[in-house]
């Protein structure tokens, strides 16, 4: 596990945005640009993709200690500070703004469920014969007899 991938899995569970990190690493004098950051979190085979050397980790994990806890003189509680970050993230729309979407259906007469048919032949079952006759079912494919080499007695 490169420190990239520890600076994004952090990221994530933490609910951090690039400004906010921007602002970890100020706390321990430790000056990045958003830009820089984001290089960080590319892909590997992307151009601008940048290796995180051990110094930013570390100096992040070290502003993380000093935001999330707070200073000897100034403590805090890191479940608050936490529910800061979960309140400060935008909420998504809800469903009742937006209309919901419903397929039309192919069968207008199908999609109208206990209602009864407009018009009484609108519904009718498919047509059956009837013939008094039963006529013999054909044998297409004869019935065959394997011989595999041993003899039944």
């Amino acid at each position: 596990m490169t420190n990239n991938d520890i600076l994004k899995k952090l990221r994530v569970a933490l609910m951090l945005r690039d400004d906010q990190i921007v602002e970890i690493l100020e706390l321990v004098d430790f000056r990045i640009t958003k830009s820089e950051l984001g290089a960080f979190f590319r892909a590997e085979d992307h151009e601008n993709y940048m290796e995180c050397g051990d110094q930013v980790l570390r100096n992040f994990l070290n502003g993380l200690v000093i935001h999330l806890r707070g200073t000897k003189e100034n403590p805090k509680n890191p479940n608050d500070v936490l529910a800061k970050h979960k309140a400060e993230i935008p909420k998504k729309e809800t469903s009742k703004e937006r209309p919901e979407f419903k397929a039309s259906p192919k069968d207008s007469e199908r999609a109208r469920g206990d209602q009864k048919p407009s018009k009484p032949g609108a519904a009718k079952k498919p047509f059956k014969k009837n013939n008094s006759k039963a006529t013999p079912k054909i044998q297409v494919v004869e019935k065959v007899v394997y011989k595999n080499g041993k003899n039944k007695k």
